[in-house]
């Protein structure tokens, strides 16, 4: 693609193809090309210009090569893509935002007084409807303030105010549907699914393939922890299914033959076996948007605490035109009294500053689900942290295995490997790119598979028994035994490494050991948090003691706990808030699901089991650990300016009704002066809470 540098500095440069302008799709084709490549950190396509922004790291030669390299053509992108993208919807509010301004000011320009005047009195019963309407709800809303206004200013003649009033109620308006609109498909998108890989069911057996090549009709596997791809009906299996995403439902439902589930939805317990009536799209990404625009966890009780007293100030501002009127016999008075409400700028405001948060907050990898959760973070002073994949890196690695048995250990390691290969956890990947490093082909060497949460996995191997997990799951519950010519070999085990044990027959077959080291930014994470005003910092794992307390003493934690199950981080989560305290719970996976459920936001890292993400109230990317603390930042930020706006809202608009009752102020000045100021702050709230965001 021939293209010219148009603007260029350190590891940024602005770029303009070899055409006038791109397509909606064209734009959302060079944008995934352009992210598809590691050097690339950000990129901003402008369609109307055909440019974009390129923000990337290392050798600049390479980014030239990566843009040469472009065709239309040759870039297959996934339809989800273009579905979900948002680049259309902010074309057409933008069309819409210049087109009313350009329609109100030529009007003054072209049209004669006259004209205009008839143009203005006929848009005025639309007003006028659209407040009637609200009467329904037996409630005085902005919407007839705003309709009393405007016809008062008409009927007294002053033209001119009622126009400006309608003209800065539609920018408004436009403005807050555009960032409402926008911030709710942003969250929606990151919510869609974004599956790769999916169990294929073949005449000879299950095949690992990709969800893109997946057909209606055919037929695939969902085990427990794991996400739903596609519209189906269940042909065979059992499973309670978290339809959370779909219907909000907060318990799961019960799946079974003859069942349909739904793209986006968990199996939280058992397994289905899913024949695909619907592959295209994004999981339903319609409803997704439709949910989250209809629940109230999108409102913090702050937010919601604002929008209540908006509501009930509307008859007091109606009373005091009223008797403004009556004391005066001063219409002008009245109406400067009506042109002004405190409903429209904090019922504009408060939302903008909730979904501008959660929007920033994408920027750092942070998917939030409502500001509910900004809020509980913001008030939180616990955190409990589970150990595996989250404060230990993301990606344990497999040291060594040690057999205890006769066959070897690269054998040894390819069956485990079967096994581990159909559950969503760090360890279990551990072993399964353990294998495929060392080329063991795994293929189905086993029956069924269970899954018992937080313990392990048992099924058998050709007509044996295999059992791999915990020492608690595989010893004490499963009763292993250990070879008595290998106990001196069991009891020398490294202590540094986490111990995956694999038994067969009720013997002990091999010790896989995990190296899991500590992510490099855990420590400063932890004092960072303390330095927020977290008073109580909790580490809790299932590992052993001596694992647990190494680990505790590197990140700098007092309050830890080993050898805890599932139902053990949720008696925690839920004893800490009876004592009145607001409790943040982080972990990975599928046994942390009960502890984030309890918690007043649940934080899950994105690379854990697709349960955990979807119980979740807030998702953090998994590379490092520190936006836990950038999380913090933007939600005491965010209740820093709610409460700021409400405060400046009351007082600015106090005295402009006290002006407009003494006289002071005429109407149109009123009018001017409060629309502006809901507009002004309406934009302020659209702005990034933390300051040192690169923006491109």
């Amino acid at each position: 693609m021939k293209f010219t540098i148009k603007h260029e500095i350190r590891n940024r440069m602005r770029i303009h193809l070899a055409m006038k302008r791109m397509s909606f799709r064209e734009a959302d084709t060079f944008d995934y090309y352009l992210k598809s490549f590691a050097e690339i950190r950000e990129v901003k396509v402008y369609e109307r210009t055909a440019d974009a922004v390129i923000v990337f790291e290392g050798d600049r030669d390479r980014i030239t090569e990566i843009v040469k390299g472009f065709s239309f053509d040759d870039v297959q992108v996934p339809e989800r893509v273009f579905e979900c993208s948002g680049r259309e919807l902010s074309a057409a509010y933008y069309d819409k935002l210049v087109t009313t301004v350009v329609m109100h000011f030529a009007k003054r320009l072209v049209l004669p007084f006259d004209v205009r005047r008839v143009w203005d009195t006929a848009k005025t019963f639309g007003y006028i409807w659209r407040g009637l309407k609200t009467l329904k709800n037996k409630q005085l809303q902005v919407e007839m303030l705003d309709a009393m206004a405007i016809t008062a200013a008409v009927l007294t003649g002053d033209h001119n105010t009622a126009s400006n009033v309608m003209f800065l109620l539609k920018i408004g308006d436009t403005l807050e549907e555009w960032t409402h609109k926008r911030s709710v498909d942003d969250l929606a998108r990151r919510m869609s699914l974004n599956i790769d890989k999916v169990w294929l069911l073949t005449d000879d057996g299950e095949i690992l393939t990709d969800s893109s090549g997946i057909e209606c009709g055919d037929t695939v596997v969902v085990r427990m922890g794991n996400m739903i791809p596609f519209d189906g009906d269940v042909i065979s299996g059992e499973a309670m299914v978290n339809q959370a995403s779909m219907t909000g439902e907060s318990v799961a439902v019960h799946k079974g033959i003859t069942s349909s589930v739904y793209a986006g939805t968990v199996v939280e317990e058992g397994e289905l076996t899913i024949k695909v009536t619907q592959t295209e799209g994004c999981g339903r990404f319609d409803k997704i948007v439709k949910m989250i625009e209809e629940s109230e966890k999108l409102k913090s009780s702050v937010e919601s605490k604002a929008e209540r007293l908006a509501d009930r100030l509307v008859p007091y501002i109606l009373l005091a035109s009223g008797l403004t009127w009556l004391l005066s016999r001063n219409v002008t008075k009245a109406v400067s009294v009506l042109m002004v409400d405190y409903s429209c700028a904090l019922k504009m405001s408060m939302p903008i500053s909730v979904l501008s948060a959660i929007k920033e907050a994408s920027h750092y990898d942070i998917t939030v689900k409502g500001g509910k959760f900004l809020e509980a973070v913001a008030e939180a002073d616990t955190i409990v942290f589970d150990k595996t994949g989250t404060l230990t890196k993301a990606k344990p690695t497999v040291v060594k295995v040690v057999s205890f048995c006769d066959e070897s250990e690269d054998e040894l390691l390819r069956q485990a490997a079967c096994l581990e290969e159909h559950f969503p956890h760090s360890v279990a990947r551990a072993v399964v790119d353990a294998a495929f490093d060392k080329e063991l082909m795994h293929d189905e060497l086993h029956t069924n598979v269970e899954y018992i949460v937080a313990h392990g996995i048992a099924s058998e191997i050709e007509g044996e028994k295999a059992v791999i997990g915990s020492f608690h799951f595989v010893f004490e519950d499963e009763g292993v035994v250990i070879p008595d010519d290998r106990r001196d070999i069991f009891d020398t085990l490294p202590a540094e490494y986490s111990h995956l044990y694999f038994a067969k027959n009720g013997k002990l077959a091999a010790c896989i050991l995990i190296e899991d080291p500590m992510r490099e930014e855990t420590r400063s994470t932890v004092e960072k948090l303390r330095a927020q005003g977290f008073e109580h910092i909790v580490m809790m794992t299932g590992d052993s003691e001596r694992t647990a307390a190494k680990i505790a003493a590197e990140a700098g934690i007092t309050e830890y706990y080993a050898e805890v199950l599932p139902e053990d981080k949720a008696g925690y989560v839920e004893k800490a808030k009876e004592e009145g305290r607001k409790v943040i719970m982080v972990g990975d996976g599928i046994n942390d699901s009960p502890a984030l459920s309890a918690s007043d936001a649940g934080i899950a890292i994105s690379d854990g089991a697709e349960i955990a993400r979807q119980i979740a109230d807030i998702t953090i990317g998994s590379d490092n650990l520190e936006s836990i603390v950038t999380l913090r930042e933007i939600s005491t930020l965010l209740i820093k300016r709610i409460k700021f706006n409400y405060r400046t809202i009351v007082g600015f608009n106090t005295a402009l009704i006290a002006f407009g009752i003494a006289g002071l102020m005429p109407p149109a000045t009123s009018a001017m002066l409060h629309n502006g100021s809901t507009v002004v702050l309406g934009l302020k709230s659209m702005t990034d809470l933390l300051p040192n965001k690169n923006n491109i």
